[in-house]
């Protein structure tokens, strides 16, 4: 946040992060940010945003490798009527926090000269953490790593405000920006699923049978497992042939029939998980925060069903933009933008299956070139994003994941391509218009001329002659004559009809579009039909119910 003086050609910054969350309770604020906690693959099955925990442990040691600076923490949370305050060192080697100051202040915000709540009337108290570290670094090589980053937070979290302030020493390079809020619209925290049969291994069985407390095997395996029914389990147990029974006690099975049970899970061809427990930003959020961050001409958006990789459930969310101001997306290329559970990621591109998966889109076939800018936003959501890699920057070349990913590109491109093709279409017309406009003056005088001469000339009572000055029903001349038609009128009345021309052809486009578009989706649509409560006779029978429904055919 502030940058300070160089010494023997190294940078040391003062970063400061602050949040208005529930903060922290002041006696596990040590252990949380002054212990490294090792992590485990047999943990709940949950969608997870964050990669390393919380962040400020690794921001910690950096500060304690590179300055030898304590961190400085600050949190409050609701109620309390305090404000936790530490400084804290950590222990590398015995991974132990080491806690040099702890008090307890009166409830304030960390940056202010009073108290919280005795300022402004009415106004509530702060809660939330702030932490302060300083630590080495290099702002001019990483500066444009660092607001990429969070232009994809703002992206993918249209609901969250923020602000970066980079202060310069001496003022020189400061920077702030504002990050705003587009949205109330949050997604709702994830949900703790259920372990698929297909993918536990047989640590993970053990674990299971020695923690579950269900009675049965059959029970056990309906209860801790999804896609598993109860009389399906029953019909598990009874075609393992094993010698165990659905009655059989989990915590009393022996090695053998473990490893026989765990062969078995992995021979049986079971359902995908269910996705429900998944919380992906939606289509909607996603759609805003392009839009607010970048600015497109175009995007269009696309959220897939979901799928199921080693038995964890994923789904894809895709959103595609075309040009805009924003120098984030750059012209002659495409710039691939990947997440993975709402966290962006930014190494390591070039070996992740969305970038691979992108950039083997044939993007002509869309009508989109890569002479203008295009930008393509895909976030993968899963319960276990499948990572290559102890760093977690990207994503393997996995084939269900990878076709998932092609099928939402595909269809956010369907739906540029039919914009496209209506701005063309469009264009067309307004060139059509244009050019017919630039010849209407000299048609008018040209037709005005004629008629002006044709009425000069003596009446002749011949048929030819009459039915010559005859047009649609009128006598043209002999209004000539009476000055109602003049070049001017003539003028006025070409370009109503070169407006209809335009306006027609508009109309006969939208129709034709949309029975392309309705024939393109082979699913028949519901037509609800309310009976009438004037005349309920007049139905016939199988009609007369509140409200019915019918799918009739796409022609």
């Amino acid at each position: 946040r502030r940058g300070a003086a160089s010494r023997m050609r190294s940078t040391f910054y003062r970063v400061t992060c602050k949040d208005n969350g529930s903060g922290m309770p002041h006696s596990d604020i040590p252990n949380m940010l002054g212990r490294v906690l090792s992590s485990t693959k047999y943990d709940v099955v949950e969608q997870t945003r964050g990669k390393f925990g919380l962040g400020a442990k690794m921001a910690l040691i950096w500060a304690k490798m590179s300055t030898g600076q304590p961190v400085e923490v600050w949190s409050a949370r609701p109620g309390k009527g305090f404000t936790s305050h530490y400084v804290l060192d950590m222990d590398i080697q015995k991974n132990e926090p080491r806690v040099l100051v702890e008090e307890k202040l009166p409830h304030r915000s960390p940056d202010s000269a009073e108290p919280e709540g005795g300022g402004r009337a009415g106004e509530a108290p702060w809660h939330g953490t702030e932490v302060r570290v300083v630590i080495e670094g290099n702002w001019s090589n990483y500066r444009a790593k660092l607001l990429r980053y969070l232009k994809l937070i703002a992206v993918i979290t249209p609901y969250a405000e923020f602000t970066f302030l980079y202060e310069g020493e001496g003022g020189k390079g400061s920077l702030v920006n504002f990050y705003q809020r587009r949205t109330e619209n949050m997604p709702p925290p994830p949900e703790e699923g259920r372990y698929h049969p297909s993918c536990v291994d047989l640590e993970l069985l053990r674990r299971l049978l020695r923690q579950s407390k269900q009675r049965k095997l059959a029970s056990f395996l309906s209860k801790e497992f999804c896609s598993i029914s109860p009389s399906y389990a029953h019909r598990l147990v009874a075609e393992m042939g094993i010698g165990i029974g659905a009655d059989s006690m989990p915590k009393t099975l022996t090695e053998n029939e473990i490893l026989s049970l765990h062969q078995f899970l992995h021979q049986v061809r079971f359902s995908d998980p269910d996705g429900g427990v998944l919380r992906p930003a939606g289509e909607y959020n996603l759609r805003l925060g392009v839009m607010k961050e970048l600015r497109p001409q175009m995007v269009a958006t696309y959220q897939g069903d979901a799928r199921a990789h080693e038995g964890h459930a994923f789904t894809v969310e895709a959103a595609v933009c075309l040009g805009g101001q924003d120098s984030t997306v750059e012209a002659g290329q495409v710039n691939v933008f990947r997440f993975a559970n709402r966290i962006p990621l930014l190494f390591e591109g070039g070996n992740d299956v969305i970038s691979k998966t992108a950039n083997q889109v044939k993007w002509g076939r869309y009508k989109i070139s890569l002479d203008q800018k295009v930008g393509v936003f895909v976030s993968i959501v899963s319960t276990k994003v499948p990572f290559k890699g102890t760093s977690k920057e990207y994503i393997g070349d996995i084939g269900v994941i990878a076709d998932a990913v092609k099928q939402a590109l595909h269809q956010c491109c369907l739906q540029l391509r039919i914009k496209l093709v209506r701005q063309e279409a469009a264009k067309e017309r307004k060139d059509k218009k244009k050019s017919l406009a630039k010849y209407i003056p000299d048609a008018a005088r040209a037709v005005g001329n004629l008629l002006e001469m044709m009425a000069g000339r003596a009446e002749s009572p011949g048929p030819k002659r009459q039915r010559r000055e005859e047009m649609d029903g009128e006598e043209l001349v002999p209004r000539v004559r009476a000055g109602e038609v003049t070049k001017v009128t003539l003028s006025d009345a070409l370009t109503k009809y070169v407006d209809k021309l335009n306006t027609e052809g508009g109309l006969e486009y939208q129709m034709q579009a949309g029975m392309q578009a309705a024939a393109g989706d082979r699913a028949k649509p519901e037509v609800y039909l309310r009976r009438r409560i004037d005349a309920p006779e007049a139905i016939a029978p199988e009609l007369r119910a509140p409200l019915a429904a019918l799918r009739l055919p796409v022609a």
